[in-house]
């Protein structure tokens, strides 16, 4: 894979909450570069330059360029974390990770639909496609390493699904999901769902009880509840009385 983005950064000294509330204030975002075999490095760079990258979604699937200012010296990374500011548009802190030649990288890279409006599923038998995934972790060595993985779905049908070991990749790159044993749906074409009919006035007002009216439920037993006790007093008065003694 080619390099695509520059980075300018300086080394960080200084840690330490106090210490990144400083430079944050100062237009600067502090970040940490690790591994590659080498100790983690404190490491600070421009907000303003961050933020022109980080909406292209290649920024996180591509190798970059730290370019230390001090010294001139370069080391290429991949982009393993972003944090970003929960109410602004600024960067809070940044990950990255040495790239080293021949170690592989494990990344995750966007997932490219292409075909989709003229599949059959769709263009004749009115279907709608479904993404379920749209990024995918892979492992593969950086020279290996492509910026995206591209699928084709102008022969989908109705009712069809693609699987993660449907998504071509290109040799040397491994889909990490599919070495566990997974194989989880990438994408689909189904039929829309109908929508249900909203009620009629009509029916809206036949259904809702007059205002101030009870409940024939409710009132039914209510009605009848002292012609009960009237029957029952009834019984007891014209029940024959026993007479004592022998006959």
């Amino acid at each position: 894979m080619k390099i695509a983005y520059t980075i300018g950064a300086d080394f960080r000294e200084t840690q330490g909450k106090g210490a990144s509330r400083r430079l944050r204030h100062k237009g600067k975002v502090p970040a940490i570069l690790y591994g590659g075999h080498k100790e983690p490095r404190a490491l600070v760079l421009d907000q303003q330059n961050l933020l022109t990258m980080i909406d292209d979604e290649r920024f996180y699937s591509s190798i970059v360029q730290l370019k230390i200012t001090e010294s001139g010296q370069t080391q290429e990374a991949i982009v393993k974390d972003i944090q970003m500011h929960p109410a602004r548009n600024v960067v809070v802190h940044v990950d990255l990770q040495r790239v080293v030649p021949n170690e592989k990288l494990r990344i995750r890279l966007p997932i490219h639909f292409k075909g989709e409006s003229v599949s059959p599923g769709v263009k004749l038998q009115g279907g709608v496609v479904s993404h379920r995934l749209s990024d995918v972790e892979v492992l593969a060595l950086p020279a290996d390493l492509p910026e995206y993985l591209e699928m084709d779905l102008s022969g989908m049908n109705l009712n069809e699904t693609k699987f993660l070991a449907d998504v071509p990749v290109p040799p040397g790159v491994t889909l990490t999901e599919l070495s566990g044993g997974r194989n989880p749906p990438v994408v689909s074409v189904h039929s829309p769902r109908a929508e249900e009919p909203e009620p009629t006035a009509e029916a809206a007002a036949a259904a809702t009880p007059a205002e101030g009216a009870a409940p024939a439920a409710a009132a039914a037993p209510a009605a009848g509840a002292a012609p009960a006790a009237d029957a029952k007093k009834d019984e007891k008065a014209a029940a024959p009385k026993k007479e004592g003694g022998k006959k």
